[in-house]
């Protein structure tokens, strides 16, 4: 049995804890609120840029002269897996989540018989996939110096995935992220980025594209110039998503350790409070018993 010594050091700790976690929620909450403002305000932007191409690319007759980003390397065996993680930790299953589709589809495209890489924006990812897909991971961003996700980040790295797929290293990219849904679901999401997954009948639809419509300059030269600003959008919504869904995650996991440790806290006391009043009978039997002697 613990000795009341013992007992009291670990509901002082647990004590401890508990304010830590329930500092971090309160932390939490409040990037939360602004982290989810920014998320939502990017959505309808990205949505309708995709749509715009979309439009955009059910004119062009696909060819030579087409824009890389569209017409694709002409193969589809090199795959880039882009996994966007945090750079901190704490943040429940947030993390783990997104590897875990990222996983499942780097397994996929390997059973298929394709080449796959990883390039990973934040750290959190990095030991799982180090593990399981040794010597895959061929680039990782740091983002431990930013506070709050701005365009020339996702914009700067943008830069770097189409240098790379113009030098070819690879023939598509898939982008793993977290879609914020409330503080309790972020739903792990694959979005293709390189090349530019184009749907004619949806972005028709989206758009109206069956109405009469003249581009000045024309349809090409205008996707030469909306394609790479469409991937370093998509890469910035991603990130913003990914902000909320840490928060959120964050929130809910120290808002559990705070509840958690209140319950550690009632057990310990209650064994502390049996603890001495055993002691106290002890010694009153000891007491008892050597008056006796007497």
């Amino acid at each position: 049995m613990p000795s009341l010594k013992s007992l009291k050091v670990r509901i002082t700790s647990v004590k401890s804890t508990q304010k830590i976690t329930k500092a971090m929620k309160m932390v939490a909450a409040a990037k939360l609120r602004r982290a989810q403002a920014a998320a939502e305000a990017g959505r309808p932007y990205a949505e309708r840029l995709s749509a715009v191409m979309s439009s955009l690319a059910a004119k062009v007759t696909i060819g030579p002269e087409s824009p890389k980003l569209i017409a694709g390397t002409g193969s589809n065996q090199r795959h880039l897996v882009v996994v966007a993680t945090s750079e901190r930790g704490l943040a429940g299953a947030f993390n783990t989540n997104i590897v875990r589709a990222a996983r499942k589809k780097a397994d996929e495209l390997i059973a298929e018989g394709k080449d796959v890489k990883f390039y990973l924006i934040g750290k959190k990812g990095r030991a799982v996939i180090q593990r399981l897909f040794p010597g895959k991971i061929v680039h990782q961003v740091d983002q431990s110096h930013i506070k709050n996700v701005a365009f020339a980040d996702a914009h700067e790295v943008s830069e770097d995935l189409i240098k790379r797929y113009e030098a070819g290293d690879f023939d598509v990219a898939h982008l793993f992220f977290a879609k914020f849904q409330s503080a309790l679901v972020q739903i792990p999401t694959e979005l293709q980025i390189i090349p530019v997954p184009l749907a004619a009948n949806e972005g028709a639809a989206a758009t109206g594209a069956s109405a009469a419509v003249e581009y000045e300059p024309d349809e090409e030269a205008i996707l030469a110039e909306l394609l790479p600003r469409n991937v370093a959008v998509q890469l910035f919504r991603a990130m913003l998503e990914n902000a909320a869904s840490e928060q959120g995650s964050r929130m809910t996991a120290m808002d559990n350790a705070t509840r958690n440790a209140g319950d550690m806290i009632n057990r310990l006391t209650i064994q502390y409070n049996r603890t001495r009043q055993a002691a106290i009978t002890t010694e009153l039997v000891e007491i008892i018993a050597g008056a006796e002697a007497l």
